[in-house]
This record gives structure tokens, sequence and C-alpha cells, in this order.
């Protein structure tokens, strides 16, 4: 089986667009997302329609939870606060609905397992940004492979006899090993790659390959200016900050 693996997609369609073009000619068999398909871009509602349209195997973001109300929007920064209270006004009940569906961790074929943030505490939506991190995260992980977000930055960590890190984009998954592979966002890239960031994982040949592709920011930054958005959440799109 080939996944597609989607990740932080923050309402820019234009970003999901570019990935999923590309991602049809990868032969994938299946799609998968780890949350955060809404918050910040303008175009909510488009995003959530196509996740929802390729029925993949999807879990709930911090930004997902924001906007139906399930995490409290005062933890946020002001802009991302702003940015959920629009949001929240541009969704239908079938948008709602379907981020009310998506559960905090999902397991995926008996092969991996999906979650936004930590596996060790979903709920509360933290990082896994340290190898600590990682090692707490590794020890509920059940299956040899966690696909996760939350970051923004592309970066995979390893228990074999003991935590270790990597950001190459070819992660190979050896036998007796577990991973956590953060495939970087789609619509909010934070590692200073403003190209769109997502993975494609072979589960025959053990392999994950994190992917880049550019695709138009300016016309992404222009629909949130125009949205009335913090001109700030476009621009950051830019440098990929």
């Amino acid at each position: 089986m080939r996944y597609g693996v989607l990740a932080d997609i923050h309402s820019n369609d234009d970003a999901l667009k570019a990935v999923l073009n590309a991602l049809r000619k990868e032969k994938i068999d299946k799609y998968v997302c780890v949350g955060d398909i809404v918050g910040y871009g303008a175009e909510p509602a488009q995003c959530v329609t196509t996740i929802k349209r390729l029925c993949c195997a999807c879990v709930a973001g911090n930004h997902d939870f924001a906007t139906i109300e399930k995490t409290n929007v005062e933890l946020f920064n002001a802009y991302a606060k702003q940015a959920t209270y629009w949001t929240r006004e541009r969704l239908k009940p079938q948008h709602k609905q379907y981020l009310e569906s998506l559960k905090l961790v999902e397991d995926v074929d008996n092969l991996f397992t999906l979650v936004h943030g930590t596996l060790y505490s979903p709920a509360l939506f933290e990082y896994i940004q340290t190898t600590f991190d990682a090692y707490l995260s590794f020890q509920v992980l059940e299956r040899p492979l966690c696909f996760v977000g939350h970051s923004h930055v592309p970066i995979s960590f390893f228990l074999d006899d003991g935590v270790t890190y990597s950001v190459d984009p070819v992660v190979e998954l050896k036998p007796g090993m577990k991973a956590i592979v953060n495939v970087g966002s789609i619509g909010q890239p934070r590692d200073e790659n403003p190209d769109a960031a997502y993975a494609i994982y072979d589960s025959e040949k053990n392999v994950v390959w994190i992917k880049r592709i550019p695709y138009d920011i300016d016309k992404a930054v222009r629909k949130i200016k125009e949205a009335g958005l913090p001109e700030i959440l476009g621009e950051r799109l830019r440098v990929g900050r």
C-alpha cells in the first residue's frame, strides 16, 4: 500500500490542491491526515470538503477542535484566535459535523498510528520537538510507526537502543525499530521553506518520503488579505515561518 500523508493544511486550498495534484501521479492507494484542516487561511470550507471527499483516515488538530469549541481558543495567540472566530462564521453545519466526528488518535490498517500532537496526551495538543518528547510518546506507541503534525517542521524520531532524530527526507524503517514522523505542513510551513510539505509511505518497502512542492503563494496571500484576516498570516507563507 502507498499512503499519501497530509498535515496542517490550515485552510490553504491552493497549497492543498498542489499537493494532491502531485500525489495523483504517485499511485497512492489511500490518504491519511494528521489534522488542522482549518485555521489561519482563507478557505476552510473548501479544505474540509476536500478532505471529507478523500475518505481518508483523519485525526483532529487543535485548530479543528477550537473551531467547533472543543478546545479553549483563549490558549491561542491573538492572530490564531482571530482566525478561529472568522473560521467559525464561514463553516456550514456539515463542515462542523465532519470536524466533530474526528478522533484524537487513529490506527490505520494495523500498520501505523495518527495523532496531531502527542500520543501520551493527545487532548492537550502538546508538541514533539525533542527526543524526550518523542520518548514519552514511544512509551504508548503500539505500532512501529506514528505520523504526527502540529509543529509544522519535518523531523523524524527513532526508538532503537535509545531515541535519535533525523531531518533526512527519506526515512527507512528498519525491523525492530519504532519511528515517529512529522511530515511538516501543507498550508503553513515553519522550517524556512515556503513549499508545501507532504509525505508518501510505502508499507511494502517500509520507507517514508517527505516531499515539497511549490504553489501559488501570492494567490493564497491575496485571499487572506481580501478575507480581512491578519495580513501576517499571509506574509509568513512567503518565508515559511
